[in-house]
């Protein structure tokens, strides 16, 4: 029985997109870092407190107790989540956004809206080179 390739381009479709996969997921993990560590760098410097409890979370894994935006969640397969405050550090929002008594000092918000065309340019890119690179090995 002859072959007319079907297997073989089937097998070559599922390694380029598991590939193109991987390469976007790994670059948009450095976006997050990258917005992370904007953010540490722009969160008010009181206690130091604050810009410690910026934490990326990986895929399956869960953002820390009280943490802004949304509190404890666990992150999607394809997500990477970057949030602020934990159990200890209960006041993100409220340094974000401000209050009656409290001036804002926004620092998450602005770093996210600074990087995030970066980070999805990236992640796009990686996702394209790295598909078209693979599709062209077979």
């Amino acid at each position: 029985m002859a072959s007319n390739g079907l297997k073989e381009t089937l097998a070559a479709m599922e390694r380029v997109k598991l590939a193109a996969k991987e390469a976007a997921m790994n670059r948009l993990i450095k976006g997050a870092n990258d917005v992370a560590d904007v953010q540490r760098r722009l969160a008010p410097k009181d206690t130091g407190a604050l810009a410690e409890s910026v934490a990326v979370t990986l895929p399956g894994h869960t953002t820390p107790p009280y943490s802004q935006p949304g509190g404890s969640r666990v992150a999607g397969e394809n997500q990477v989540l970057v949030t602020a405050g934990d159990e200890d550090v209960r006041y993100a929002h409220l340094v974000e956004h401000g209050t009656s008594k409290m001036e804002a000092q926004p620092f998450f918000f602005t770093a996210y809206r600074l990087l995030r065309d970066n980070v999805k340019r990236g992640t796009a890119s990686a996702f394209s080179r790295t598909a078209k690179k693979e599709w062209n090995r077979r």
